[in-house]
Protein backbone atom coordinates (compact mmCIF):
# COMPACT_ATOMS: atom_id res chain seq x y z
CA UNK A 1 0.00 0.00 0.00
CA UNK A 2 3.07 2.20 -0.15
CA UNK A 3 1.25 3.86 -3.33
CA UNK A 4 -1.15 5.54 -0.92
CA UNK A 5 -1.31 9.41 -0.96
CA UNK A 6 -0.26 10.66 2.32
CA UNK A 7 -4.26 12.20 3.09
CA UNK A 8 -5.22 8.64 3.61
CA UNK A 9 -2.90 6.00 5.62
CA UNK A 10 -4.25 2.44 4.92
CA UNK A 11 -2.38 -0.71 6.58
CA UNK A 12 -3.21 -4.07 7.84
CA UNK A 13 -3.76 -4.25 11.70
CA UNK A 14 -4.19 -7.41 12.84
CA UNK A 15 -8.07 -8.61 11.58
CA UNK A 16 -8.45 -5.55 9.99
CA UNK A 17 -7.33 -2.96 7.35
CA UNK A 18 -7.48 0.34 9.06
CA UNK A 19 -8.02 3.35 7.03
CA UNK A 20 -7.12 6.90 8.82
CA UNK A 21 -8.20 9.90 7.01
CA UNK A 22 -5.16 12.46 7.21
CA UNK A 23 -5.81 15.85 6.34
CA UNK A 24 -6.61 17.16 9.99
CA UNK A 25 -6.02 21.21 9.04
CA UNK A 26 -8.93 20.26 6.34
CA UNK A 27 -11.15 18.68 8.82
CA UNK A 28 -10.06 15.25 6.34
CA UNK A 29 -12.33 16.88 4.07
CA UNK A 30 -12.14 14.99 0.57
CA UNK A 31 -10.72 15.94 -2.26
CA UNK A 32 -10.24 13.20 -5.45
CA UNK A 33 -6.94 11.32 -4.21
CA UNK A 34 -8.71 10.26 -0.97
CA UNK A 35 -11.66 8.85 -2.82
CA UNK A 36 -9.34 7.16 -4.81
CA UNK A 37 -7.07 5.34 -2.24
CA UNK A 38 -9.95 4.56 -0.02
CA UNK A 39 -11.73 2.88 -2.87
CA UNK A 40 -8.33 1.36 -3.56
CA UNK A 41 -7.59 -0.14 -0.01
CA UNK A 42 -11.60 -1.72 -0.24
CA UNK A 43 -10.49 -3.23 -3.61
CA UNK A 44 -7.14 -5.03 -2.23
CA UNK A 45 -8.21 -5.98 0.88
CA UNK A 46 -11.81 -7.22 -0.36
CA UNK A 47 -10.62 -10.75 -1.11
CA UNK A 48 -7.71 -10.98 1.17
CA UNK A 49 -7.93 -13.56 3.68
CA UNK A 50 -6.04 -11.89 7.00
CA UNK A 51 -8.30 -8.73 6.65
CA UNK A 52 -11.69 -9.69 8.40
CA UNK A 53 -13.26 -6.34 8.50
CA UNK A 54 -12.41 -2.73 7.40
CA UNK A 55 -12.04 0.30 10.10
CA UNK A 56 -12.10 3.60 8.96
CA UNK A 57 -11.12 6.91 11.04
CA UNK A 58 -10.38 10.43 10.90
CA UNK A 59 -7.25 12.14 11.83
CA UNK A 60 -6.24 15.14 14.69
CA UNK A 61 -9.22 14.80 17.18
CA UNK A 62 -11.22 17.57 15.55
CA UNK A 63 -13.26 16.23 12.80
CA UNK A 64 -13.72 12.53 11.31
CA UNK A 65 -15.01 14.05 8.41
CA UNK A 66 -16.07 17.09 7.29
CA UNK A 67 -17.43 16.73 3.59
CA UNK A 68 -15.85 16.63 0.03
CA UNK A 69 -13.53 19.68 -0.87
CA UNK A 70 -16.38 22.04 -1.64
CA UNK A 71 -14.03 24.94 -2.13
CA UNK A 72 -12.43 23.22 -5.22
CA UNK A 73 -15.79 22.26 -6.67
CA UNK A 74 -16.59 25.20 -6.61
CA UNK A 75 -13.38 26.31 -8.00
CA UNK A 76 -13.90 23.66 -11.21
CA UNK A 77 -17.29 25.56 -11.55
CA UNK A 78 -15.79 28.66 -11.84
CA UNK A 79 -13.41 27.31 -13.86
CA UNK A 80 -15.67 25.70 -16.70
CA UNK A 81 -14.39 22.46 -15.53
CA UNK A 82 -17.32 20.15 -15.92
CA UNK A 83 -15.56 17.46 -16.63
CA UNK A 84 -13.41 17.73 -13.35
CA UNK A 85 -16.89 18.41 -10.92
CA UNK A 86 -18.35 15.26 -12.84
CA UNK A 87 -15.72 12.94 -12.06
CA UNK A 88 -15.65 13.71 -7.64
CA UNK A 89 -19.43 13.22 -7.62
CA UNK A 90 -19.17 10.19 -9.89
CA UNK A 91 -16.32 8.45 -7.88
CA UNK A 92 -17.88 9.57 -4.54
CA UNK A 93 -21.22 8.10 -4.95
CA UNK A 94 -19.33 4.84 -6.23
CA UNK A 95 -17.37 4.85 -3.32
CA UNK A 96 -21.00 5.21 -1.44
CA UNK A 97 -22.23 2.41 -2.96
CA UNK A 98 -19.16 0.00 -3.08
CA UNK A 99 -19.37 0.58 0.90
CA UNK A 100 -22.31 -0.53 1.14
CA UNK A 101 -22.16 -3.42 -0.94
CA UNK A 102 -18.96 -5.03 0.49
CA UNK A 103 -18.71 -8.20 1.44
CA UNK A 104 -16.77 -7.71 4.97
CA UNK A 105 -17.88 -5.47 8.30
CA UNK A 106 -17.12 -1.62 7.12
CA UNK A 107 -16.55 -0.03 10.98
CA UNK A 108 -16.46 3.70 10.64
CA UNK A 109 -15.29 5.25 14.22
CA UNK A 110 -16.86 9.08 14.19
CA UNK A 111 -15.62 11.43 16.56
CA UNK A 112 -15.70 14.85 15.78
CA UNK A 113 -17.18 16.56 13.15
CA UNK A 114 -18.82 14.35 10.29
CA UNK A 115 -20.91 16.50 7.73
CA UNK A 116 -21.72 15.97 3.79
CA UNK A 117 -19.11 13.43 2.22
CA UNK A 118 -17.90 12.54 5.79
CA UNK A 119 -21.28 10.54 6.47
CA UNK A 120 -21.35 9.36 3.27
CA UNK A 121 -18.06 7.06 3.92
CA UNK A 122 -19.53 6.20 7.06
CA UNK A 123 -23.72 5.22 6.65
CA UNK A 124 -23.67 3.12 3.98
CA UNK A 125 -21.21 0.87 6.45
CA UNK A 126 -22.69 -1.68 8.60
CA UNK A 127 -21.32 -0.33 11.94
CA UNK A 128 -21.11 2.92 12.57
CA UNK A 129 -19.16 4.00 15.91
CA UNK A 130 -20.46 7.62 17.23
CA UNK A 131 -18.40 8.92 20.00
CA UNK A 132 -19.66 11.53 22.70
CA UNK A 133 -17.29 13.95 21.05
CA UNK A 134 -19.35 13.34 17.37
CA UNK A 135 -21.42 15.90 15.38
CA UNK A 136 -23.13 14.35 12.57
CA UNK A 137 -24.92 17.19 10.01
CA UNK A 138 -26.09 17.45 6.71
CA UNK A 139 -25.23 21.06 6.14
CA UNK A 140 -25.89 21.66 2.15
CA UNK A 141 -28.75 24.13 1.97
CA UNK A 142 -26.75 26.64 3.66
CA UNK A 143 -24.47 26.38 0.72
CA UNK A 144 -27.30 26.27 -1.85
CA UNK A 145 -26.59 22.59 -2.44
CA UNK A 146 -28.62 19.70 -1.20
CA UNK A 147 -27.92 16.38 0.80
CA UNK A 148 -26.46 14.13 -1.48
CA UNK A 149 -24.06 11.21 -0.67
CA UNK A 150 -27.21 9.11 -0.89
CA UNK A 151 -28.80 11.19 1.82
CA UNK A 152 -31.99 11.33 -0.48
CA UNK A 153 -31.83 7.08 0.32
CA UNK A 154 -30.99 7.52 4.29
CA UNK A 155 -32.79 10.56 4.97
CA UNK A 156 -36.42 9.68 4.48
CA UNK A 157 -35.75 6.17 5.95
CA UNK A 158 -34.92 7.91 9.51
CA UNK A 159 -37.96 7.76 11.68
CA UNK A 160 -40.58 9.69 11.15
CA UNK A 161 -40.22 13.42 9.33
CA UNK A 162 -36.32 13.23 10.96
CA UNK A 163 -35.01 12.83 8.00
CA UNK A 164 -36.49 15.66 6.33
CA UNK A 165 -36.01 17.82 9.72
CA UNK A 166 -31.94 17.41 9.40
CA UNK A 167 -32.01 17.29 5.91
CA UNK A 168 -33.21 20.96 5.25
CA UNK A 169 -32.01 22.74 8.40
CA UNK A 170 -28.51 21.28 8.51
CA UNK A 171 -29.09 20.45 12.20
CA UNK A 172 -26.36 19.13 14.09
CA UNK A 173 -27.08 15.55 15.76
CA UNK A 174 -24.71 14.95 18.85
CA UNK A 175 -23.34 11.49 19.97
CA UNK A 176 -25.63 9.74 21.38
CA UNK A 177 -28.30 11.28 19.70
CA UNK A 178 -26.95 9.65 16.34
CA UNK A 179 -27.68 6.72 17.22
CA UNK A 180 -31.28 7.23 18.67
CA UNK A 181 -31.83 8.82 15.14
CA UNK A 182 -30.44 5.57 13.19
CA UNK A 183 -26.97 7.61 11.62
CA UNK A 184 -24.56 5.72 14.36
CA UNK A 185 -25.47 2.26 15.48
CA UNK A 186 -22.89 2.01 18.50
CA UNK A 187 -21.93 4.30 21.19
CA UNK A 188 -18.45 4.24 22.96
CA UNK A 189 -16.57 7.79 24.56
CA UNK A 190 -13.97 9.15 23.18
CA UNK A 191 -11.17 7.57 25.70
CA UNK A 192 -12.13 4.26 24.58
CA UNK A 193 -12.04 4.62 20.89
CA UNK A 194 -8.23 3.72 21.06
CA UNK A 195 -9.08 0.62 23.18
CA UNK A 196 -11.52 -0.29 20.64
CA UNK A 197 -9.54 -0.12 17.77
CA UNK A 198 -6.88 -3.02 19.71
CA UNK A 199 -9.85 -5.00 20.59
CA UNK A 200 -11.20 -4.43 16.65
CA UNK A 201 -7.56 -6.31 15.21
CA UNK A 202 -7.74 -9.11 18.02
CA UNK A 203 -10.53 -9.92 17.80
CA UNK A 204 -12.59 -8.37 14.68
CA UNK A 205 -16.03 -7.07 14.58
CA UNK A 206 -17.02 -8.88 17.89
CA UNK A 207 -15.57 -6.38 19.97
CA UNK A 208 -17.85 -4.34 19.34
CA UNK A 209 -20.30 -5.05 21.51
CA UNK A 210 -18.26 -5.00 24.68
CA UNK A 211 -17.78 -1.27 23.87
CA UNK A 212 -21.21 0.04 23.55
CA UNK A 213 -21.82 1.96 26.02
CA UNK A 214 -26.26 2.25 27.35
CA UNK A 215 -27.53 5.44 25.37
CA UNK A 216 -28.99 8.15 27.37
CA UNK A 217 -31.90 9.99 26.58
CA UNK A 218 -32.49 11.21 23.24
CA UNK A 219 -32.15 15.21 23.64
CA UNK A 220 -34.42 14.94 20.41
CA UNK A 221 -37.47 13.56 22.01
CA UNK A 222 -38.90 16.97 23.26
CA UNK A 223 -39.29 18.28 20.31
CA UNK A 224 -40.17 14.97 18.01
CA UNK A 225 -43.92 15.93 17.94
CA UNK A 226 -43.40 19.28 16.70
CA UNK A 227 -40.86 17.82 14.24
CA UNK A 228 -43.43 15.43 13.11
CA UNK A 229 -46.13 18.35 13.14
CA UNK A 230 -44.27 20.50 11.05
CA UNK A 231 -41.91 18.69 8.64
CA UNK A 232 -44.68 16.42 7.12
CA UNK A 233 -45.87 18.96 5.23
CA UNK A 234 -46.03 18.27 1.88
CA UNK A 235 -43.92 21.67 0.15
CA UNK A 236 -41.42 23.86 1.53
CA UNK A 237 -44.27 26.56 2.15
CA UNK A 238 -46.56 24.75 4.30
CA UNK A 239 -43.93 23.59 6.50
CA UNK A 240 -42.69 27.39 7.01
CA UNK A 241 -46.75 28.18 7.46
CA UNK A 242 -46.63 25.26 10.18
CA UNK A 243 -43.36 26.63 11.95
CA UNK A 244 -44.79 30.45 11.86
CA UNK A 245 -48.25 28.65 13.52
CA UNK A 246 -46.53 26.03 16.32
CA UNK A 247 -45.98 28.32 19.61
CA UNK A 248 -42.24 28.00 21.33
CA UNK A 249 -38.75 28.35 20.82
CA UNK A 250 -37.95 25.43 18.67
CA UNK A 251 -40.15 26.64 15.81
CA UNK A 252 -39.08 30.26 16.04
CA UNK A 253 -35.70 28.92 16.07
CA UNK A 254 -36.10 26.74 12.96
CA UNK A 255 -38.08 28.97 11.14
CA UNK A 256 -35.19 31.35 11.42
CA UNK A 257 -32.94 28.89 10.25
CA UNK A 258 -34.87 27.66 6.93
CA UNK A 259 -34.78 31.81 6.50
CA UNK A 260 -31.30 31.85 6.77
CA UNK A 261 -31.07 28.81 3.81
CA UNK A 262 -31.27 29.40 -0.04
CA UNK A 263 -34.96 29.16 -0.86
CA UNK A 264 -34.14 27.50 -4.28
CA UNK A 265 -31.90 25.03 -2.79
CA UNK A 266 -35.01 23.97 0.14
CA UNK A 267 -37.17 23.49 -2.50
CA UNK A 268 -34.82 20.58 -4.62
CA UNK A 269 -33.64 19.01 -1.28
CA UNK A 270 -36.85 18.69 -0.31
CA UNK A 271 -38.01 17.27 -3.81
CA UNK A 272 -35.01 14.89 -3.94
CA UNK A 273 -35.52 13.65 -0.36
CA UNK A 274 -39.17 12.70 -0.74
CA UNK A 275 -38.36 10.81 -3.95
CA UNK A 276 -35.77 9.16 -2.72
CA UNK A 277 -38.23 7.10 -0.24
CA UNK A 278 -38.95 5.20 -3.37
CA UNK A 279 -35.62 4.44 -4.75
CA UNK A 280 -33.05 2.31 -4.08
CA UNK A 281 -30.03 3.20 -2.85
CA UNK A 282 -28.77 2.87 -6.30
CA UNK A 283 -31.08 5.29 -8.12
CA UNK A 284 -31.08 7.80 -5.33
CA UNK A 285 -27.12 7.86 -6.42
CA UNK A 286 -27.93 8.59 -9.95
CA UNK A 287 -30.68 10.81 -9.30
CA UNK A 288 -28.43 12.77 -6.89
CA UNK A 289 -25.71 12.73 -9.76
CA UNK A 290 -27.85 14.41 -12.32
CA UNK A 291 -29.08 16.69 -10.30
CA UNK A 292 -25.42 17.75 -9.05
CA UNK A 293 -25.16 18.75 -12.72
CA UNK A 294 -27.26 21.90 -12.51
CA UNK A 295 -26.57 22.48 -8.65
CA UNK A 296 -23.40 22.43 -8.66
CA UNK A 297 -23.40 25.33 -11.82
CA UNK A 298 -26.16 27.24 -10.22
CA UNK A 299 -25.18 30.50 -8.78
CA UNK A 300 -26.88 29.35 -5.44
CA UNK A 301 -24.51 27.09 -4.69
CA UNK A 302 -21.36 29.37 -6.07
CA UNK A 303 -22.44 32.01 -3.60
CA UNK A 304 -23.28 29.82 -0.65
CA UNK A 305 -19.74 28.33 -1.34
CA UNK A 306 -17.91 32.12 -1.35
CA UNK A 307 -20.26 33.13 1.74
CA UNK A 308 -19.45 30.18 3.86
CA UNK A 309 -16.61 28.86 2.81
CA UNK A 310 -13.74 31.46 0.81
CA UNK A 311 -14.97 34.41 2.38
CA UNK A 312 -16.59 33.69 5.23
CA UNK A 313 -18.90 36.62 6.02
CA UNK A 314 -22.05 34.59 6.40
CA UNK A 315 -23.94 36.63 4.32
CA UNK A 316 -24.63 34.14 1.08
CA UNK A 317 -27.12 36.56 -1.19
CA UNK A 318 -29.69 34.02 -2.48
CA UNK A 319 -31.37 35.15 -5.95
CA UNK A 320 -34.37 35.17 -5.11
CA UNK A 321 -34.15 35.72 -1.63
CA UNK A 322 -37.63 34.76 -0.66
CA UNK A 323 -39.50 31.73 -0.84
CA UNK A 324 -42.65 32.82 -2.81
CA UNK A 325 -40.37 34.59 -5.51
CA UNK A 326 -38.92 30.53 -6.65
CA UNK A 327 -39.87 30.08 -10.01
CA UNK A 328 -41.30 26.03 -9.61
CA UNK A 329 -40.48 26.17 -13.43
CA UNK A 330 -36.87 26.95 -12.32
CA UNK A 331 -36.80 23.73 -9.60
CA UNK A 332 -38.84 21.51 -12.30
CA UNK A 333 -35.94 22.29 -15.08
CA UNK A 334 -33.35 21.31 -12.49
CA UNK A 335 -34.67 17.80 -12.97
CA UNK A 336 -34.50 17.66 -16.51
CA UNK A 337 -31.03 18.68 -17.83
Amino acid sequence: MSDMPESVIAARDGRIGRLTLNRPKTLNALDLGMLRAIAGALDSWRDDPHVHAVVIEGAGGRAFCAGGDIRAIRQLSLDGDREGVETFFAEEYALNQAIAEYTKPYIALVDGICMGGGIGVSVHGGYRVASEHAMFAMPETAIGFFPDIGASYFLPRLPGALGLFLGLTGTRVLGADAVHAGLATHFTPRARLAELVAALAQDGPAALGRFAETLPPSTLDADRPAIEQCFAAGSVADIFTRLERTPGEWASRTLETLRGMSPSALLWSLRIIVEGADRSLGQCLAAELALTRTATSNGEFLEGVRAMVVDKDRQPKWQPPRLEDVDPAVIEAMFHK
